[in-house]
């Protein structure tokens, strides 16, 4: 059975208020087990809109479950995407209040910066490398509204794929003949190296994972606008951090950013 829009609605502001009360929810098919993957995207499509209307600006795209692991476990063939808000940016090196997070755990990813916007279907990685501006080494913090971080497709989908916030480097790099697949890329949390990878856990391609955005938005009538920032799925597993912690990524050849969280 089809969710109603005034079902759609209460789902989002339950989920925009979990996130401004700095509280956890128990997962939404719980009390709506009819939420399937288009109506959750309708109600990420709703959350944006409230934050929208609160003033926040749209800055870019994430993407989600974008290792083969993951899909399998999830049971899909497909990463899942989110928005990034201007309210999830930081400053490189800057302080993230843990008072404002309910559990984040830190994710070091490969940012991508669109010059020229990109329409589907059939993106191809080619078509995004032309079409990008710089890359930059990027850490994402993923903070779910569910309780225990237990959630399913629908209900991960609907909460904008754990979006919180995010730190980008300062220092552009040009995606030009890059070998995004063997990038080596290393997560140190307090001085200590404690996640390594290398860009093929992406899809194979970071870039590729960024492709599949455009297509999966185009089956939803939208394209990726030029000047997004598009996060293209974690690189290494997700870490806890708290008080206190001190967080750097390192990715060879685009540098390194941080955050500290107090």
């Amino acid at each position: 059975m089809s969710l109603s829009p005034a079902t759609i609605e209460e789902i989002a502001t339950l989920l925009h208020d979990a996130e401004r009360d700095v509280r956890d929810v128990v997962k939404v098919t719980d009390a709506q087990p009819d939420l399937d993957t288009e109506a959750a995207y309708r109600v990420q499509d709703a959350l944006r809109a409230l934050k929208l209307a609160r003033g926040v600006r749209l800055v870019g795209m994430k993407m989600g479950l974008t290792s083969f692991a993951k899909m399998e476990q999830m049971g899909v063939d497909t990463p899942i995407y989110g928005f990034l808000g201007s309210d999830n940016a930081v400053d490189d090196g800057a302080a993230v209040e843990t008072a404002a997070l309910i559990h984040p755990k830190v994710e070091a990813e490969i940012a991508f910066v669109m010059r020229d916007a990109l329409q589907g279907p059939d993106c191809t990685v080619e078509q995004v490398l032309a079409a990008t501006a710089c890359l930059l080494p990027a850490i994402e913090v993923i903070d779910s509204r569910y309780e225990n971080f237990r959630f399913d497709l629908p209900s991960v989908i609907a909460d904008n794929t754990s979006a919180s916030r995010y730190v980008i480097g300062s220092k552009a790099a040009n995606a030009d003949g890059r070998d995004l697949e063997s990038i080596g890329v290393v997560l140190e949390k307090n001085g200590q190296v404690v996640e390594v990878g290398a860009g093929a856990a992406v899809l194979g391609n970071p870039a590729r994972a960024v492709a599949m955005l455009v297509d999966m938005l185009h089956a939803r009538g939208q394209s990726l606008p030029a000047g997004s920032v598009v996060l293209s799925g974690a690189i290494t597993a997700a870490v806890a951090v708290e008080a206190g912690d001190h967080v750097q990524v390192r990715i060879d050849g685009l540098g390194s950013t941080g955050l500290r969280f107090v």
